[in-house]
């Protein structure tokens, strides 16, 4: 088994206007993925808004320097992760596929195997 991390992209304005009917149907995929991935989810989470995030950047003097949030060029942001185990890349992308984000288009689903060493 692998480990993958699927990153969830999307237009944080978008997630903050959905409906509670939109919402349901948005979580009802994640409790799906949840449960046919079963045990091979090693964690999963939903992030805080982006305003909340700390950047930390090389500063003058070579030392890391906090910044305020992930000064990102677009609307898309991290929202949420799954960090995952896995047969195949083909199958943590099926997982991911079945995410309701997949469809919303505003966003997108990043599927990376972790470094194995």
């Amino acid at each position: 088994m692998t480990g993958y991390l699927i990153l969830i992209y999307g237009d944080e304005n978008r997630w903050d206007a959905l409906d509670e009917e939109a919402r349901a149907a948005l979580d009802a995929a994640h409790r799906a993925l949840q449960e046919k991935a079963g045990e091979g989810v090693r964690a999963a989470g939903e992030l805080q808004a982006s305003s909340t995030a700390t950047t930390l950047r090389t500063g003058p003097d070579g030392e890391p320097r906090p910044t305020d949030g992930p000064f990102s060029e677009s609307k898309e942001v991290v929202g949420g992760f799954y960090l995952i185990e896995a047969e195949s890349q083909e199958e943590a992308v099926a997982l991911a596929a079945s995410l309701a984000e997949a469809r919303q288009g505003h966003g997108g689903i990043e599927v990376r195997p972790l470094v194995r060493r």
